[in-house]
């Protein structure tokens, strides 16, 4: 590893969740501490994980950076993070997820091996033994798929587990939108900018890390909402397309419409005979929904609210 990597984790009241994933960064194998840094942002208007990272700072292997962004939002946080970053490669883990010891060095190695612009890696959901209703689709829900075997891709995924090349960027300090502060998305926006500029997107098998979703998004109200909002995506970004893209907007909007109805009446079915797969079907009705309603009033935000 001859370019520093700086490792990003943006939490926001979190603490449980950002110990487990702090310490796994902590406990990397295959990377040279020497070229690395951990840089942890805290998204609440009081510096609450402070004290924690200070802890962290003191037994780590590599330097620990704080960075306080008290304004609210999931672009601010994460472009707080990379301004505060030294590396020239900038891996992003969620403080709701753990890495294994070797992922960190199976991105870097595909990212050097495919000269990749982007690297993502699989997530695989897991959920507490105690919930057993709708265990396989939450799972699944939390869960981030991908080909079986590594290589260049001609699409992208999330934010949480990748790795990208800050080089490659729009921006080099501040490229996530903060228009997408509290409806989430910046990541989808900011890669389908780096696709539209030649990117090259690398998936990586093997570079799995666990999402351990906190207990009060482990329901169908939950997750319901959120593939509703996901749905949202495509379409929004036509709209928000400069200039804006009319002709892809309508055709996410119609096939969302067609989508809502097929899979509307099929959930429908499924739970009168109480069919296991039926949240499965419900969640491609709703996404199909979000397609669909897009905008102003039917936007839902799930990010960047500060504590009551």
């Amino acid at each position: 590893m001859s370019q520093r990597v700086s490792v990003v984790i943006p939490t926001q009241r979190r603490p449980a969740g950002l110990n487990v994933a702090a310490r796994s960064i902590l406990t990397q194998q295959g990377v040279d501490a020497s070229r690395l840094e951990l840089v942890i942002v805290d998204n609440d208007q009081q510096p609450s994980a402070q004290a924690a990272v200070a802890a962290l700072a003191a037994e780590a292997p590599f330097p620990v950076i704080y960075v306080h962004e008290p304004e609210p939002g999931v672009a601010n946080a994460r472009n707080a993070a990379l301004a505060q970053a030294t590396g020239e490669l900038i891996a992003f883990l969620d403080d709701d997820e753990e890495a294994p010891p070797g992922w960190l060095a199976i991105l870097l190695a595909t990212q050097s091996n495919l000269n990749a612009d982007v690297v993502f890696g699989p997530v695989r959901g897991r959920a507490p033994a105690d919930v057993v209703r709708h265990r396989d689709y939450l799972e699944t829900f939390f869960s981030r798929l991908g080909p079986q075997a590594a290589g260049l891709i001609d699409h992208y995924y999330g934010c949480g587990n990748s790795l990208l090349r800050r080089a490659a960027l729009p921006d080099a300090t501040a490229p996530f939108s903060a228009l997408r502060n509290h409806v989430g998305g910046e990541d989808d926006l900011l890669f389908g900018q780096m696709k539209a500029r030649g990117a090259r997107f690398a998936w990586a098998a093997d570079g799995f890390v666990w999402e351990d979703p906190v207990p009060t998004r482990l329901s169908l109200a939950y997750t319901i909402r959120r593939a509703f909002a996901y749905g949202q995506g495509p379409s929004a970004a036509c709209a928000a397309a400069t200039p804006p893209n009319h002709l892809g907007l309508v055709f996410w909007m119609a096939q969302g419409l067609i989508q809502a109805g097929v899979f509307g009446l099929l959930a429908a079915f499924k739970w009168l005979v109480r069919a296991p797969d039926f949240a499965f079907t419900l969640d491609r009705a709703a996404r199909g929904l979000g397609k669909t309603f897009w905008w102003g009033p039917f936007k839902i935000e799930f990010y960047g609210r500060s504590a009551a």
